[in-house]
């Protein structure tokens, strides 16, 4: 029964996240922490961290986590297969009738119509993992008691080098890795 209910929570999960995997955090969070208690908030978080971190699609590293987790390697398949399912039959669908429709009127219309519903769900799921990396808690629950300032520093010294100093992303997630952890090693150690 777990199977079932893993393989159609990713299903579900793949067949309503337009825009990719960052659109997909939400429903993510949706599905594993608030429908099924499948992972606290801050395992979440953690969760969206090493995905975002290891090489590959954050949605299918997510599926993957979650399912070897729950039911070690059968389940890792399972919630892997449910993820990408629906993306296959859809990008199949999609890419035989944007091949014979693809000078249509209509055609332009719904791809112009469909960029600000994935720019709105990039800029939501960014906004909660902001909110979460800062606060440790999703946007509706807030409290400045719990601000992380180790978080607040790596956040802007990244976008700094990202943005100014053009660094490399991939160095700047494992140099925050390795700053974050050496921060907590020191100061919880005291």
């Amino acid at each position: 029964m777990i199977y079932l209910q893993m393989f159609f929570a990713f299903f579900e999960i793949g067949i309503l996240s337009f825009g990719g995997g960052y659109a997909a955090v939400p429903l993510i969070q949706s599905q594993i922490v608030e429908k099924f208690h499948w992972l606290d908030i801050s395992q979440f978080a953690d969760l969206i961290t090493i995905a975002e971190a290891t090489p590959g699609p954050l949605m299918i590293n997510s599926a993957t986590f979650v399912g070897q987790q729950l039911a070690g390697f059968p389940g890792a398949i399972i919630c892997t297969l449910g993820c990408v399912f629906p993306a296959f039959v859809i990008v199949l669908l999609l890419s035989f009738l944007y091949m014979r429709y693809r000078s249509l009127k209509p055609m332009q219309g719904i791809l112009t119509g469909l960029r600000p519903a994935v720019v709105a769900m990039i800029a939501s799921a960014a906004l909660s993992l902001f909110v979460l990396a800062l606060f440790g808690s999703s946007p509706s629950e807030i409290c400045l008691e719990n601000f992380r300032p180790i978080e607040a520093a790596l956040f802007c010294l990244s976008l700094f080098l990202l943005r100014k100093k053009k660094a490399n992303a991939v160095f700047v997630i494992f140099g925050s890795g390795i700053a974050g952890t050496l921060f907590y090693l020191l100061f919880s150690a005291q």
